[in-house]
């Protein structure tokens, strides 16, 4: 493992990083709230760490190889969620320790969600907008971005785009060239940004409100400017904006590539079997918790499917917005919500969770397995999108799932060793990996009331959730440091 190459290369992409603090200073000169000098101090600082690393690794140009794309990510997340972190902690008014602060920040850049901050309605703006904006430099991916650039650099991306791709698929290419490839997804992802944006402002929202929640909705990370998150707008028109926009972005982003391409032609979505199964599971989601709500009186029976309609959608897209609280819902419908999460979006979106290729690809293994059963000698390939699947993909996803499970289970004993109980564990656990944020128990609505070290343990395990387990756990494999 050639660490001098990786130090470079984290060096530059600080410096590139630093520049993300001036939109968060900017809005704080136009709102005049006071927190410009935290923005700019925190921009000078990274892009002086960044240039100091890059000039003391600086001939180490030696071409870049797919485990340092693995390393690179990991020390990339880390550097900048420890950046992240540095206007949290110096802002006064929210009072945060560094462990609550690296929470937060690495919490919107691995676009989870989950938040230990009370009281945003009185927050300053720019504090507010920076982390909607953490989520939305998250959302894509900043690797992804960097592919695009450092190649300027003389410095090759496809590793890193490879190491921080979420999804079982990652080695397929949209053009020819992978800074290309970059380039067109983060042209579809600020188009979906602006057209959400605008949405919004039409449907009701302020400007700033309007920019700040498109930025988590097309992340799919769920942070909102009010405690009370979409609710607090009370508006059908804006929870159907959201959801419109949520259910957009968690569909694969080449697929909006091809839409492009195509000019418009958006027939090739309900072609793609993935797709197709992605909104059948929203919409049977929607159904069963309407009914239960009606037929429980929780609701009328237009606001119970109202309520349903959103919680599914962003639950289950892993994005975290509220209307209401469905860890307070009777019966089942919490863990029926909270479970929704675990199926994800699909691969190659924003979102967390599985994904719904990875649960076709075990669905279809277990039904080929009964088949076998009845004929043993017979040959039943698996096919999504009529094309059959490689066995090296399925056992990958299989791999992947047998870890996830593992590393669940390893999780939840951990946090109920700091004092957790079952519930809050359990859910604490699953809104981490699978990049949620709102939990059930104690973390329905915010991370605030645990313990320091609990929270250290979910960042580890909100960044094994973004960066698809196998891409951190490789690096504590022996072999992976020889040669």
């Amino acid at each position: 493992m050639r660490l001098p190459i990786a130090f470079r290369i984290l060096g530059a992409l600080l410096m590139m990083f630093s520049f993300t603090m001036l939109p968060p200073a900017l809005v704080s000169v136009l709102f005049k709230d006071g927190v410009t000098i935290i923005f700019i101090n925190t921009f000078l600082g990274t892009l002086l760490a960044g240039f100091l690393l890059w000039l003391l690794f600086r001939h180490n140009d030696s071409e870049l190889r797919a485990r340092d794309g693995f390393l690179i990510t990991f020390l990339f997340y880390v550097a900048l969620g420890t950046v992240g972190a540095f206007p949290l902690v110096q802002q006064a008014g929210i009072g945060l320790s560094w462990p609550d602060a690296l929470f937060e920040s690495l919490s919107g850049l691995t676009t989870t969600g989950a938040t230990v901050i009370t009281g945003l309605d009185d927050l300053p703006e720019s504090i507010l907008f920076y982390r909607q904006w953490l989520q939305w430099l998250g959302g894509m991916g900043i690797i992804v971005l960097a592919v695009a650039i450092l190649p300027m650099l003389g410095i090759g991306g496809m590793q890193l785009y490879r190491a921080e791709t979420p999804g079982p698929v990652k080695d397929s290419k949209l053009t020819p060239r992978i800074t290309q490839t970059a380039a067109a997804l983060w042209v579809i992802y600020v188009g979906l940004t602006t057209f959400c944006a605008f949405a919004y402002w039409v449907a009701g929202m302020s400007v700033f409100d309007a920019i700040c929640h498109s930025f988590s909705t097309v992340a799919i990370g769920g942070f909102s400017t009010h405690d009370a998150s979409i609710g607090y707008f009370d508006s059908p028109l804006i929870e159907s904006v959201a959801m419109f926009f949520m259910i957009i972005s968690g569909i694969n982003f080449s697929l909006h590539f091809f839409t492009l391409r195509e000019k418009g032609d958006i027939l090739h979505y309900f072609h793609d079997e993935e797709v197709v199964t992605y909104l059948r599971i929203l919409a049977f989601g929607i159904l069963l918790v309407t009914i239960i709500l009606a037929s429980l009186n929780v609701y009328e029976p237009l606001t119970a499917f109202r309520m349903a309609s959103f919680e599914v959608v962003s639950i289950f897209t892993t994005t975290g917005f509220a209307t209401a609280d469905f860890s307070a819902w009777p019966s089942i419908l919490p863990f029926l919500v909270f479970f929704g999460a675990f199926f994800g979006a699909c691969a190659g979106s924003t979102g967390g969770g599985i994904k719904i290729y990875r649960i076709l690809l075990i669905w279809k293994q277990g039904v080929r397995e009964i088949y076998r059963l009845i004929h043993p000698n017979a040959i039943f390939p698996i096919r999504i999108n009529r094309r059959p699947v490689s066995s090296k993909i399925v056992e990958a996803v299989w791999g992947f799932f047998s870890f996830y499970v593992i590393i669940f289970a390893l999780m939840y004993l951990a946090l109920l060793a700091t004092g957790m109980d079952a519930i809050t564990a359990f859910s604490a656990v699953g809104a981490s990996i699978n990049n949620l944020g709102p939990g059930l128990g104690d973390v329905a609505y915010h991370y605030n009331g645990i313990t320091d070290t609990a929270k250290l343990l979910l960042c580890f395990t909100m960044m094994l959730g973004r960066l698809e387990i196998f891409t951190l756990l490789v690096l504590f494999t022996p072999m992976f440091w020889e040669g």
